[in-house]
């Protein structure tokens, strides 16, 4: 473990490195070159200046002030894991990073930024922030933590992998013809692509430069004519997935991308404003380039699934439910025994998943929190965290797993022992929550803000309500978090709440509540948009079809909050579980334990 007076060093020696590039302050956000949520670890450094080790947040500091910025997902661990000694903890959206950097800095100050790890919409309503105080945002040749950052990694150079069309269900070049097709409407020589899922998307790779999402360190510029340019290192791309590549994509090495750009004179250009960092912005129009702002054309096109990726997931969903329903069986043999903790158990669930040999990574790190820990949302388990499952506590892990035919995301929430009356009904909620927004059906050209409070009604009765969203998208062996749909109120963290939910969309279903210092629940399966025929229906109409299958835990429920028509879903959905997982199951005990897990209530 890294101990705090580390940081008090780090952020010192980032403090003399600002000095000798004449700046007075800087901004951290937790991104990489390409807008990523997950980024690999050389661009980890918010981690390594704070020791925050969340999956959103942003820090700044002046030569004599320090803060962190996060929301409420992560208001309990921040303090955890960040000194408050050196920094102060700033809760977004109430407090801007601009808006704290307005009042600390003083006038005639210069405040730097890295242009490669922040959009073009930050900088410009930073820039105009600031200015008004006389404050002066600069734009750094070179970042300065990795001035300082002396046993910084490099980038990964682990080789690209193929994704055959036989799993993506589309070839590359079908691919490019249709953004082609859509440059020539748009009157566009070309789109620069910038988000990693996109690029492996797109041309059917994948690879393992950053952690729990199957991506390769790239850029792509597609041309109106249905060729590209892939750029990333050479070094990474074998003879195999060149020939799949074809003639029409060349690859160039991927620190030729800025200078690319840099070439593209009087060319118009389609670039996405919110994937696309402000470098990328400011080469193409030093360049003389047009540039157009528009949507990634492969963001709404990855994740409307085609049938291909949707029976994937479907079989992927299966061998993942059978090693939950394995873990489940040995955490009810173990947790009573008194000596089982959370990182034990997230290590015992990784082993069983691995046991197929079909998995290729997590597809983020296992969330395996218990009392206090179950209470924060996005907990991540250390070897010095790791809190013992003591008797008549609940135990919460949210997990999920990569493979070549799908990703999965699973929340599963059990109690070591008895429950409180208050976990019951706070469970029983949340469960009725999940069982409306499942059943839900509702016109075609539904958003998911529209749906969010589907799930959080039973909670709202009760005077209580849960900090984050209730859906995300999820990739076809890509991003366990993927856009643009999202099932969550407009105001939270992040776009996607206006987004209509299109047939064939993945999305989580995912409700919870959460008492801090206490306790908390989530109940997470993933979902497939799709078509509903109803008699005499005017118009189109959409629901969801679940694609998870694990029992849910029937000694946290009480029956009496139940409907009929409820206990009859969670009837028919175990029974789903047992014809489906029952027979992936080799082992007598584990069939017996889920007879009586999924038995009619």
């Amino acid at each position: 473990m890294v101990r705090m007076s580390t940081y008090h060093d780090r952020i010192a020696a980032l403090r003399a490195q600002l000095k000798q590039q004449n700046l007075d302050g800087f901004v951290i956000p937790l991104t990489d070159e390409h807008m990523s949520e997950y980024v690999g670890d050389y661009a980890r450094r918010l981690a390594w200046l704070t020791g925050f080790q969340g999956s959103a947040g942003t820090a700044a500091l002046t030569l004599e002030d320090a803060a962190i910025f996060t929301d409420g997902r992560y208001t309990v661990q921040v303090r955890e894991q960040v000194d408050g000694s050196v920094y102060s903890y700033e809760d977004v959206p109430r407090v801007q990073v601009a808006d704290w950097l307005q009042k600390k800095a003083k006038p005639g100050t210069r405040i730097g930024y890295d242009a490669w790890l922040h959009t073009r919409k930050w900088v410009n309503a930073a820039h105009a922030k600031l200015k008004a105080k006389g404050v002066e945002l600069v734009p750094v040749d070179r970042n300065p933590i990795d001035g300082v950052w002396q046993d910084q990694p490099d980038p990964s150079g682990a080789p690209v992998l193929v994704h055959e069309d036989v799993q993506a269900g589309r070839s590359s070049a079908e691919k490019r013809a249709d953004i082609a097709a859509w440059l020539k409407e748009e009157g566009a020589d070309g789109v620069v692509i910038a988000a990693l899922d996109s690029v492996a998307w797109l041309f059917n790779i994948r690879g393992s430069d950053v952690s729990h999402t199957p991506v390769a360190l790239s850029f792509a510029i597609v041309n109106a004519d249905g060729s590209a340019r892939l750029f990333i290192d050479p070094a990474k791309i074998s003879d195999e997935v060149r020939s799949h590549l074809g003639k029409d994509v060349t690859v160039e090495p991927r620190t030729d991308f800025g200078a690319a750009l840099s070439g593209m004179s009087g060319k118009k250009m389609m670039v996405d404003p919110d994937t696309a960092v402000a470098a990328i912005f400011q080469l193409l129009g030093d360049a003389g380039a047009q540039v157009r702002e528009a949507r990634d054309p492969a963001i709404l096109a990855k994740a409307i699934k085609n049938g291909t990726e949707i029976e994937g997931s479907r079989t992927a969903h299966i061998r993942d439910g059978a090693a939950i329903v394995r873990f489940l069986k040995w955490f009810a043999d173990e947790a009573p025994k008194g000596e089982l903790d959370e990182l034990t158990a997230a290590d015992k669930l990784e082993s069983i998943r691995r046991e197929s040999n079909l998995l290729m990574d997590l597809s983020f790190d296992t969330i395996s929190g218990t009392g206090k820990h179950a209470a924060m949302p996005h907990y991540r388990v250390t070897p010095e965290s790791s809190l013992t499952i003591e008797k008549n506590s609940i135990y919460l892990v949210d997990s999920g797993g990569q493979y070549r035919d799908g990703t999965t995301d699973i929340t599963r929430t059990m109690v070591n022992g008895t429950p409180t009356a208050e976990m019951k009904d706070r469970f029983t909620r949340v469960l009725k929550g999940h069982i409306a927004l499942a059943t839900a059906v509702f016109p075609d050209g539904t958003t998911g803000g529209q749906l969010d409070a589907f799930a959080r009604q039973f909670l709202w009765q009760a005077g209580v309500d849960y900090g984050h969203g209730t859906g995300h998208g999820v990739g076809s062996f890509l991003g366990v978090h993927e856009g643009p749909q999202r099932i969550s109120p407009a105001n939270y963290p992040g776009a996607g709440a206006s987004e209509p939910l299109r047939e064939g969309m993945i999305l989580s279903n995912e409700p919870g509540y959460y008492k801090a210092g206490e306790f908390g629940i989530r109940i997470e399966n993933l979902v497939v948009v799709e078509k509903r025929e109803i008699e005499g229906m005017e118009g189109d109409f959409l629901g969801f079809e679940t694609v998870t299958f694990a029992p849910i835990a029937l000694d946290l429920i009480d029956e009496s909050l139940l409907t009929d028509f409820e206990r009859q879903w969670l009837n028919d959905y175990h029974a789903q579980v047992r014809e489906k997982i029952g027979p992936q199951l080799s082992d007598d005990a584990d069939r017996k334990w889920l007879e009586d897990a999924t038995r009619a209530i």
